[in-house]
């Protein structure tokens, strides 16, 4: 009876070791949160992009999971914090956050490296053809969209109108796109402002409802010192034809969209998810998730980065000869 015991018992420790075996093994890879953005968003299937990738997955050491956000600052902050070890965020807010010029917010956000150049977004601000609005100046006393609060592109149009100084002399509109478009339809604003790669289908709705025309915010930037303080921007044309009725090219300044990580996370988790990423089979991925992603290239996989890069990207960058 007394052997049975010890037999019965042995046999039970057994039985809860089995258990847990398989448990165990999946909490003995290291969580990694990937912050992107609103579910349905660009940012957000960045994220969930790089989670489902196959050689993603199967890494043995990390696991990467991504996690929806309000966009580019809350992924600053998040990333920052470490609440977050990778994060998708707009040079500009890395830039500004890290020498301490977000507006009204003068902490400076100095834990968020770059990783990778993602794609391009540039500014557009649409008005009606016969408006007589011919920069950005002649908004003042006028019903502008300025995208969702919160959003990148409404921190972008606080930060370009309040070095402009008409940040509090417009009647601010918060709400997203298709809103402001429609709105924008119905009289109910006299312009809106976009941060999005073009053709942007909110002002192809536009300018159906409306002759519409875009102003040369790049002139605006110019003229104001604006690229002389935000080193990030670069000028950008967006071409004659991309809309309805507006038949010219038009200035204008883009942001490059950034990977990011906490410079607290391990160097061979950033090498080893890049080098799976920037492949030709992890390219083709990614475009097939959204085919905004044509624009990651291992050739501008440092494009539009002015601020220090993570050490685990720096050296996959520099074994691709992108650093010398």
């Amino acid at each position: 009876m007394r052997n049975y015991r010890v037999i019965a018992t042995l046999a039970a420790i057994l039985m809860v070791a089995a258990l847990f075996a398989v448990p165990g093994t999946v909490q003995a890879k290291k969580l990694l949160v990937f912050a992107g953005g609103p579910a349905g968003g660009t940012f957000q299937i960045v994220a969930n992009a790089v989670q489902t990738y196959k050689p993603i997955k199967a890494m043995k050491k990390y696991r990467v999971i991504a996690q929806s956000s309000g966009g580019s600052t809350e992924n600053l902050r998040k990333v920052n914090s470490g609440k977050a070890q990778f994060g998708v965020v707009y040079s500009g807010h890395v830039y500004a956050g890290r020498m301490g010029l977000m507006v009204n917010d003068p902490k400076k956000y100095t834990n968020v490296m770059a990783v990778a150049y993602l794609y391009g977004a540039p500014a557009q601000l649409v008005v009606r053809a016969d408006s007589g609005i011919k920069s950005a100046m002649d908004l003042v006393g006028k019903k502008v969209g300025v995208g969702n609060a919160g959003s990148g592109a409404y921190s972008f149009c606080e930060m370009f109108f309040t070095h402009l100084g008409i940040w509090d002399k417009i009647e601010r509109n918060a709400m997203g796109y298709n809103d402001a478009a429609a709105a924008f339809g119905n009289n109910q604003l006299d312009a809106f402002w976009l941060f999005t790669a073009y053709p942007s289908g909110a002002v192809i709705q536009a300018a159906q409802m409306n002759d519409i025309a875009l102003i040369d915010v790049a002139a605006d930037a110019e003229k104001s010192g604006f690229f002389e303080k935000y080193k990030n921007f670069q000028k950008a044309v967006i071409p004659a034809g991309t809309y309805r009725g507006v038949n010219y090219d038009v200035g204008s300044f883009f942001d490059a969209t950034l990977w990011v990580a906490n410079k607290n996370t391990p160097a061979d988790a950033v090498y080893q998810i890049l080098s799976k990423i920037f492949t030709d089979e992890g390219l083709k991925w990614m475009v097939s998730q959204k085919k905004t992603f044509k624009a990651m290239s291992v050739k501008d996989g440092i494009k539009g980065i002015a601020t220090p890069l993570h050490p685990g990207a720096e050296k996959f960058w520099r074994e691709k000869g992108l650093i010398k």
